[in-house]
């Protein structure tokens, strides 16, 4: 039997976040640059409050993926995409477009029509997932200046695009 006939794909697994995971969630983003870092207690609260609407990776039983999200406030049709964040170990194999695939499977997510993010311009990481998620998915992509480095930031971040995910009304029934 040759060697490559015993490599085992990992076991992932997605699920709802609770507050347990906070911490984990808080070192998976330390580590995946350009994220902000929230406080430990903010991704407490995201994976305690939010839970329904974030998504946790685990990968072999550990934490390897994680997207938190929300719906907007008086607007169930759009989903915020606040961060996505893969570890090294499990960039490239599609984890991220899985994610947000399997959030908006939810029931939370039945009337989602479109999906927002901000990113700045050089996150090729982030442009390239959700560029890969629209293709994917045959919606419509597109993007403009919102959180602005100088109005918003005070010239101490780079300035946040919108962009606006519009979902093909065939996934938007389907959710």
């Amino acid at each position: 039997m040759s060697e490559a006939t015993n490599i085992r794909a990992p076991k992932i697994t997605l699920r709802q976040p609770n507050g347990e995971d906070g911490s984990d969630v808080w070192e998976l983003i330390r580590k995946c640059r350009p994220l902000d870092e929230n406080s430990m207690y903010c991704n407490l609260i995201q994976c305690d409050h939010f839970g329904e609407t974030c998504v946790l990776a685990e990968i072999d039983g550990r934490i390897g993926g994680w997207i938190s999200a929300y719906l907007l406030p008086g607007d169930d049709e759009t989903l915020f995409v606040w961060q996505v964040a893969v570890d090294e170990i499990a960039r490239g194999q599609g984890l991220g477009r899985k994610m947000l695939l399997s959030l908006l499977e939810r029931d939370v997510c039945a009337n989602v029509q479109r999906i927002q993010t901000t990113i700045t311009k050089d996150n090729e990481a982030s442009w390239a997932l959700f560029g890969s998620f629209a293709d994917r998915t045959d919606a419509d992509l597109e993007s403009e200046a919102h959180f602005k480095r100088d109005v918003h930031f005070d010239g101490a971040h780079a300035t946040e695009h919108m962009v606006t995910i519009t979902l093909p009304e065939v996934m938007s029934a389907a959710a």
